[in-house]
């Protein structure tokens, strides 16, 4: 099933999520929901927070963005409980997006490499490595779920310019190629 996505300016987006266990009720729809939400909104990642959901889950596939001849590089995960142990490395600018922020994109400067601990969606645990765009995609989802968006890292500068764009979209003026939900006071 298809789920709206919650739209900036939605209290869920701001607040640190909660961990879960794996009697969970409905997990493995509400998984599934959410592979399918993202595919549908043509997103790479996405975190509970964006359905309304206050938990720390989110999925990561960066195997539909990598070239035909490193496909194997990418990375489709569950991400339960999630908690990054270290990060590392050069910084490095990237261009992000975001499902719950239309329209908007800015230059990220996160660290090429991670270390994170999380379960998946069997409740079996990992501790694993990643880097490049795996690492980048897995930090702005885990973002999410700490209550943080990619905007409060942009550069001042382009925080001030986008101001405008974001308080439309907290209004409820933007348009997406999928559904979102709206805060309505």
């Amino acid at each position: 099933m298809i789920l709206p996505i919650y739209a900036y300016g939605q209290p869920v987006l701001k607040k640190r999520a909660a961990d879960i266990t794996k009697d969970y009720e409905g997990l493995p729809e509400l998984i599934q929901n959410m592979w399918e939400t993202m595919y549908k909104a043509s997103g790479v990642g996405l975190a509970a927070p964006q359905i309304g959901l206050g938990i720390r889950l989110f999925i990561v596939d960066t195997m539909q963005i990598m070239e035909e001849d490193k496909k194997e590089e990418g990375i489709k995960q569950v991400f339960i409980n999630a908690q990054i142990e270290a990060e590392w490395d050069e910084w490095w600018p990237y261009e992000e997006g975001c499902l719950s922020i239309p329209n908007i994109r800015g230059d990220v400067e996160r660290q090429k490499k991670l270390r994170i601990r999380y379960l998946d969606e069997n409740f079996q645990e990992y501790t694993r490595e990643f880097d490049g765009i795996n690492a980048r995609v897995i930090q702005h989802e885990y973002d999410h779920i700490e209550g943080k968006l990619f905007v409060e890292r942009l550069k001042p500068l382009k925080k001030k310019l986008i101001q405008r764009k974001l308080n439309d979209i907290k209004a409820g003026k933007v348009n997406a190629e999928y559904r979102l939900k709206f805060y309505k006071e």
